[in-house]
C-alpha cells in the first residue's frame, strides 16, 4: 500500500536512486504516483520525463535497468529513496556509473 506522499504542484515527487551494495547515489529522477505504482507493480524503476512528458522505464533502451530492492520515503514525506541493483555499466546516460561523477569541490 502506498502511503500518503506529498508530491509538488505538478505531481511529482523527488526519487533518489541509491546502489543497494556499496551506497553509491547512482541518479534523481522523478516520480508521479502512476510511475512510482508501476515501479513498485514490476520490480524496476518507473519514472516521469519532465522533458519529454512521457514514463519511461529506466534502462528501457540501454537494458542497464535497475531492480528495486527497496523504496523509502523520507520523514516529511516529499522525497522517495529506492535502492537497486544496477545492472548494465552504469545509471548515467552518459555512460558513468552514476549520474554524479562531477566533482565542483577540487
Amino acid at each position: 500500500m502506498i502511503p500518503e506522499l506529498k508530491y509538488d504542484e505538478k505531481g511529482l515527487i523527488p526519487a533518489i536512486v541509491q546502489d543497494v551494495e556499496n551506497g553509491d547515489v547512482l541518479m534523481l529522477a522523478y516520480m508521479n504516483s502512476k510511475s512510482l505504482e508501476m515501479t513498485l507493480e514490476t520490480g524496476y524503476t518507473h519514472f516521469w520525463s519532465r522533458s519529454r512528458q512521457k514514463y519511461w522505464k529506466k534502462g528501457e533502451t540501454s537494458g542497464h535497468v535497475q531492480e528495486v530492492k527497496a523504496v523509502l520515503y523520507d520523514c516529511d514525506a516529499d522525497t522517495l529513496l529506492i535502492k537497486v541493483v544496477q545492472h548494465g555499466s552504469g545509471a548515467c546516460h552518459t555512460g558513468n556509473r552514476t549520474c554524479f561523477y562531477r566533482d565542483i569541490s577540487k
